[in-house]
């Protein structure tokens, strides 16, 4: 185990926004230099890089870039939105185990720009690759948000839940997102009215059950507990990690298994907790990952705030907000900050711990993060 072992001691961003200047390189150099700076560390100290597989540039590039020493260690996680508490997890193991002293992780991405293709516009090509999509993709089933709005309706259909616990979700998270200079969403108010007559992107999903399109990047610094002592800011300590998919699983697509309502959130929290002191009524604040409003109650079920079934229920009475039983998404999260791959959940999960964040939960103590569900996942501790 390596349980408070090592502590983020540096977090750092670009603006958030479309059709940023910068290019993904840039954007990246950014976010680590800043992070280095928020720490108090050198950038010749950094010999541990870690990142998302699908990250535009490679670890050496970002190197060269920077001017980093000597690497004596790095990796990489797969899986999009599944992969950011995995990319710290590990660069935690790496710290902890000697394997580097200094580590960075980072995410950039220019989502936004209309440079990047997604991948669902090459349907014929990735069909090819991927088995599970040629018994869907035939039926419109084309984009993420059209798998996840199947395992919305089958949520809907089984628990009673409906359009107005996932308006919940997006309400909160924009109510966050108002009160912080840094989202995108920043001067966007919203209203139930314009939740429920905002056009349909995939029934039941409308516009703002759906992430944004952002270009941005962030980035962490993590070292041994021993030297985040000395370090410029108050240690954040990575007290338990995670990873987990279940049996049966094809990725963003549930439908084929016996359950298909029990997601990799299951597997990753059990493994979370087991390895913990911390569980989940000792939450004081969540960043749950949030491409779609359906994942916060899928999630909130799988980590435990909330029996099967619960999790529409558990969106009321303000609930989600500041002063309700779980502030989720401080910060207004993937639907109304930033979305950059979940890795802006990260550096907000920080931010609580601090007791900086524009949304602070009073005494916060302890934040879990989590990446998607839906997809191999993972999950965070983070405590003061």
């Amino acid at each position: 185990m390596i349980k408070d072992k090592t502590a983020i001691v540096g977090i750092g961003q670009t603006a958030f926004g479309k059709k940023l200047p910068d290019s993904e390189l840039e954007l990246a150099c950014t976010a680590v230099i800043n992070a280095l700076d928020d720490a108090g560390i050198d950038r010749a100290e950094v010999d541990g890089l870690a990142s998302y597989t699908q990250e535009a540039h490679s670890e050496v590039e970002l190197a060269r870039n920077l001017g980093l020493g000597d690497i004596s260690w790095f990796s990489q996680v797969g899986y999009g939105g599944g992969a950011g508490p995995g990319v710290i997890g590990n660069l935690a193991m790496a710290v902890a185990t000697g394997q580097c002293r200094v580590g960075v992780a980072w995410r950039s991405r220019k989502r936004a720009s209309g440079a990047v293709r997604r991948p669902w516009s090459k349907t014929g090509s990735s069909a090819q690759e991927d088995i599970a999509t040629n018994y869907t993709r035939p039926f419109g089933v084309i984009r993420p948000v059209d798998e996840i709005a199947l395992l919305a309706s089958r949520y809907m259909h089984e628990y009673g839940a409906t359009r107005n616990h996932l308006a919940n979700v997006a309400l909160a998270q924009r109510k966050y997102a108002n009160n912080n200079p840094d989202a995108q969403m920043v001067d966007k108010t919203m209203t139930r009215e314009d939740y429920m007559t905002s056009r349909w992107i995939s029934k039941p999903l409308c516009l703002f059950d759906n992430c944004l399109e952002t270009d941005g990047a962030l980035a962490t610094v993590v070292v041994s507990a021993d030297r985040a002592r000395d370090c410029k800011q108050t240690p954040v300590y990575i007290h338990a990690w995670a990873q987990g998919f279940h049996a049966q699983h094809q990725t963003m697509q549930n439908f084929f298994c016996d359950d298909p309502l029990h997601g990799p959130s299951w597997v990753a929290a059990r493994q979370l907790y087991r390895q913990s002191d911390i569980q989940a009524q000792d939450i004081d604040v969540a960043q749950i990952y949030d491409a779609f409003t359906p994942l916060i109650p899928l999630s909130l079920e799988g980590y435990g705030f909330c029996d099967r079934g619960e999790g529409a229920a558990y969106t009321e009475n303000g609930n989600l907000e500041i002063g309700g039983a779980l502030p989720v998404n401080t910060s207004g999260g993937g639907l109304s900050e930033a979305y950059v791959h979940g890795f802006n959940l990260i550096t907000e999960g920080v931010k609580q711990m601090r007791g900086t964040a524009h949304n602070q939960v009073s005494d916060a103590a302890t934040c879990l993060v989590t990446a998607g569900e839906g997809v191999p996942t993972g999950a965070l501790i983070l405590r003061r």
